[in-house]
């Protein structure tokens, strides 16, 4: 079967773009969750769609664009909505919330106006939507190799620093670390990891690649590096099983991404409480 999926060129590249993102998704994501950001990701993917529109249209009528991806769009939209994300933090100091539905609003909208004026939807916006294992261009997969080394190095050298600014911000700010600088880095890297991953998963599921494998991993996890670990282990899980279904059963491969994910966090959820109710039978038991 192994041999089979490496036969073709664009399951190649479509493996390759989904180890890359299921690695750094959920490296991502925890750090989101624990910030209690991980709606930032619908946002920052709902502007990212705009971008791809903005590509679509400049291949449409523009014939220096004819040869360049939408991605490249979108990675660039996406990267000014997270800059404006925490500049819209840092004015709303009591309300930092409030970025999310002003970027996610703003997107949408953008999207949709740009979408109708190249007449509707057609297969490329349907393929950036939903994703699509047939998708990954040779283009594309350097950009998905760029913003995975990318999110990696910021994590690598500023793990101390994110990690005491998802905790305690404040007391982080008081030992010196400067705030507006790192969380700035932080969301240029979640901008890359969402525009990364659309082309898989697609842009309405990004955010459950983010969020999902991290959710299965707090269940299990006793420490910070250990949820980062399980969420890691997860989300390849989750990639690699989807997109061998989606090819054999001719599915869209981010809803088969996502629905693993899904499975996956309903076992371990299940796992976990009949672990725990067999512990407490056991006890009772032993008192009995």
């Amino acid at each position: 079967m192994v041999e089979i999926l490496l036969h073709y060129g664009f399951m190649q590249r479509a493996l390759i773009a989904g180890v890359i993102i299921g690695l750094i998704s959920p490296i991502v994501g925890v750090f989101l969750v624990v910030r209690r950001l991980s709606l930032i990701a619908d946002a920052l993917a709902h502007v990212t769609l705009s971008g791809v529109a903005a590509g679509l249209l400049l291949q449409k009528y523009v014939a220096a664009f004819a040869m360049v991806s939408p991605l490249y769009m979108g990675m660039a939209f996406s990267m000014v909505a997270s800059v404006f994300v925490e500049q819209l933090r840092r004015l709303y100091r009591s309300y930092q919330e409030l970025a999310i539905p002003v970027i996610l609003s703003g997107g949408i909208g953008l999207g949709v106006v740009l979408i109708s004026a190249a007449n509707g939807f057609n297969v490329d916006v349907a393929g950036y939507l939903f994703g699509s294992i047939l998708a990954v261009g040779k283009s594309e997969i350097l950009a998905i190799v760029g913003a995975g080394l990318f999110v990696l190095v910021i994590v690598f050298l500023f793990y101390k620093e994110l990690f005491a600014l998802s905790f305690d911000e404040e007391s982080a700010v008081y030992a010196g670390i400067p705030r507006h600088g790192i969380n700035l880095l932080f969301s240029l890297a979640v901008a890359l990891v969402i525009t990364a991953s659309i082309r898989v998963v697609g842009i309405l599921l990004v955010s459950g690649l983010i969020t999902l494998p991290v959710a299965a991993s707090l269940q299990l996890a006793n420490s910070f590096k250990q949820a980062i670990v399980y969420a890691v282990i997860f989300a390849q899980i989750s990639v690699l099983a989807g997109l061998v279904a989606a090819f054999y059963l001719d599915w869209a491969s981010g809803g088969t991404i996502v629905l693993v994910a899904v499975g996956i966090l309903l076992c371990v959820m299940g796992m976990k409480r009949l672990i725990i109710w067999m512990r407490k039978r056991q006890d009772n038991l032993t008192t009995g």
